[in-house]
């Protein structure tokens, strides 16, 4: 494995989740691994949960991490190929992933969505610059349309939490106050689709994801009727798909309550907005496992880097 930017560069996920767990009991076992070696960690958007673990992740193996905030530290960068470059931007991807590569062993990049162009976001035309024209590997810190590290660290934390050798994992829209992208919903439902687990999409008319991404999953616009039985539900805010970017449903009658919830486990990636996506009454019991997952976020870019490392 050269790059990780998607749920896909995933050969086993048994096997990573095992191997995550073996790294969350002794995680300086592999510190020697990254003696001397750097990573870059660019960010065009803002982050708490990526930009801390993966930096953790990358000590614990020894690495010199570098980070920095690329849209207000950077000079403006153009992705475009044959653009006269006589606007805001300063500097081609061509050279700057390029110089990049000069002085970091590793290059992880976050980067969201316009959500105003669909074809330009599902081109992910940011990650896959950096993997064409940078010279050394390539981690998706969340794109315009994945976020693979938080999709591993979901599985990771529905196998630790299992009580049944095949539980039901629901994920479920919620309402939000502005347009969210569909990336960690995408990467979701991309993890889940390689565990043997019952799997089950709830959101309502106007709100599927990508249906080349969810392919037969079955689809339930009948929140009550998908969370019956339910192990966990996996909650998570997306804008239409169809009509792109836009908000058209912001039903209250979709927040997750602690009646609607049951016995399942609650999940989330964060930050989450209280008493819109989620009450109280659930955040604040042993029902979330919202902590652990962003605890888990560390083990899963080690993982990620671990196996990187050990390629170069």
């Amino acid at each position: 494995m050269k790059h990780y930017t998607s749920i896909h560069d995933i050969d086993n996920i048994n096997s990573w989740i095992e191997d995550a767990k073996a790294l969350k009991k002794e995680p300086l076992k592999h510190i020697e691994l990254g003696k001397n070696k750097t990573i870059g960690l660019l960010f065009f958007n803002s982050s708490l949960r990526t930009r801390l673990s993966t930096q953790k992740a990358a000590l614990n193996l020894g690495m010199n991490p570098i980070v920095m905030n690329v849209s207000g530290d950077a000079w403006g960068i153009e992705f475009g190929d044959g653009t006269v470059m006589n606007g805001n931007t300063a500097e081609h991807i061509k050279e700057a992933s390029a110089v990049v590569s000069q002085y970091c062993d590793i290059i992880a990049v976050r980067a969201f969505p316009t959500l105003t162009d669909k074809a330009k976001d599902e081109s992910e035309h940011v990650m896959n610059a950096f993997k064409k024209y940078a010279s050394v590997p390539i981690v998706s810190m969340e794109s315009a349309t994945g976020h693979p590290l938080q999709g591993l660290t979901d599985a990771i934390t529905i196998a630790e939490n299992a009580k049944v050798s095949k539980p039901k994992v629901v994920l479920s829209w919620a309402p939000h106050v502005k347009a969210l992208p569909h990336a960690v919903a995408n990467s979701f439902v991309q993890a889940m689709q390689k565990m043997d687990i019952e799997f089950v999409i709830a959101n309502p008319e106007g709100y599927n994801l990508n249906p080349e991404i969810t392919g037969n999953t079955p689809i339930y616009h009948n929140q009550d009727e998908a969370f019956k039985n339910a192990d966990f539900v996996y909650t998570k805010n997306w804008s239409s798909f169809e009509d792109y970017g836009q908000v058209k449903n912001t039903d209250p009658n979709w927040m997750i309550t602690k009646d609607k919830l049951g016995d399942a486990k609650f999940m989330h990636c964060l930050p989450v907005r209280r008493n819109v996506v989620v009450e109280d009454a659930v955040l604040d019991t042993d029902s979330s496992l919202v902590i652990e997952q962003a605890n888990n976020r560390t083990y899963a870019a080690q993982l990620v880097l671990k196996k990187i490392l050990e390629k170069l």
